[in-house]
C-alpha cells in the first residue's frame, strides 16, 4: 500500500481522500498519480483528465470509477459516456477515444493480461443488473447470522481473477480474516463498519474504498449493504 495515507484500518483505503488534489493531465497513463495500492496483479490510481485523447491497444484490463465529472469513451463498436459514480470495464487490447470535462475525476483499476475476458469492447457496470445468489463468509469467520449474498460480473479476465459488476447483502457480522484480493467498492447502498486490532472505520452510501492483500480486517453491516465492485483475486 501505497504511504501517502496512514489508515485507521490498514486493509483499508478511503478512495475519495486519495484522489483529492490529483493533478490534472491530457494523458491516459502518464497523468496517474502515485498508486494507491501496486503489486504484479494490480495497480490502482487516480487520474484527472482533461480534453480528449487516444489509446491505440489497451495493454492490461481496466476497471473505471468516475468520482466526478463526465468521461466518454469511444470505439468503433459504441461509446459510453460516464457520469459521477458511474463505471465501466475496458478489456485488454481495446483501441478507444476518450473525452473528460474539465472536472473530471476517476480512479482506474488496472489488472495485467495477455487477452481479453468475458468481453472485447467496454462494458458499462449496470447497477440495476439482475443478481444471482452468491456464496456468504464462510460459517467458521461468522459472529451472527448467515447473510443472503447476490451478485452480477459484468467483466470477467480471461483467468478469472479479475472481474467487475455489482453484489448485495444482508446484514452480518464477520471476523477479521486475512485478504488474498484487491478490491475497490463503491457503496451504493447501506453501511459498513471495518476494524481490526488498531480501530476502525466506517463507509456509508457514496462511499469508495479499497481493501489491500494482507490481514485484512473485519466487517460488521447492520443493515441491507449494496455495492459495485473491481477485486482481483488469485485462484487456488
Amino acid at each position: 500500500m501505497s504511504a501517502l495515507l496512514e489508515q485507521t484500518v490498514a486493509a483499508v483505503v478511503d478512495i475519495r481522500a486519495y484522489a483529492a488534489g490529483t493533478a490534472s493531465s491530457a494523458d491516459w497513463f502518464a497523468g496517474r498519480a502515485a498508486p494507491a495500492f501496486a503489486d504484479d496483479k494490480a495497480v490502482i490510481a487516480s487520474f484527472a483528465l482533461r480534453g480528449e485523447g487516444e489509446v491505440t491497444a489497451l495493454p492490461t484490463d481496466e476497471f473505471v470509477l468516475v468520482l466526478a465529472g463526465k468521461l466518454e469513451i469511444e470505439t468503433h463498436q459504441g461509446a459510453l459516456a460516464l457520469g459521477a459514480d458511474d463505471s465501466a470495464a475496458i478489456p485488454f487490447g481495446t483501441s478507444f477515444r476518450w473525452r473528460a470535462s474539465d472536472d473530471m475525476l476517476a480512479v482506474v483499476y488496472a489488472a495485467p493480461t495477455d487477452r481479453a475476458g468475458n468481453a472485447t469492447a467496454p462494458v458499462m457496470i449496470d447497477t440495476n443488473a439482475p443478481l444471482n445468489p452468491s456464496n456468504p463468509p464462510a460459517l467458521e469467520n461468522l459472529l451472527g447470522e448467515v447473510p443472503t449474498c447476490r451478485g452480477f460480473s459484468d467483466y470477467v479476465s480471461a483467468n478469472a481473477e479479475f472481474c467487475a459488476g455489482t453484489w448485495d447483502s444482508t446484514p452480518y457480522h464477520r471476523r477479521q480474516i486475512p485478504y488474498r484480493q484487491v478490491e475497490l467498492m463503491l457503496l451504493m447502498a447501506g453501511k459498513v463498519t471495518f476494524s481490526d486490532q488498531n480501530g476502525s472505520v466506517t463507509f456509508a452510501t457514496g462511499d469508495v474504498c479499497m481493501f489491500v492483500r494482507g490481514d485484512g480486517c473485519a466487517w460488521l453491516s447492520e443493515e441491507y449493504v449494496k455495492k459495485v465492485f473491481a477485486t482481483q483475486r488469485p485462484l487456488g
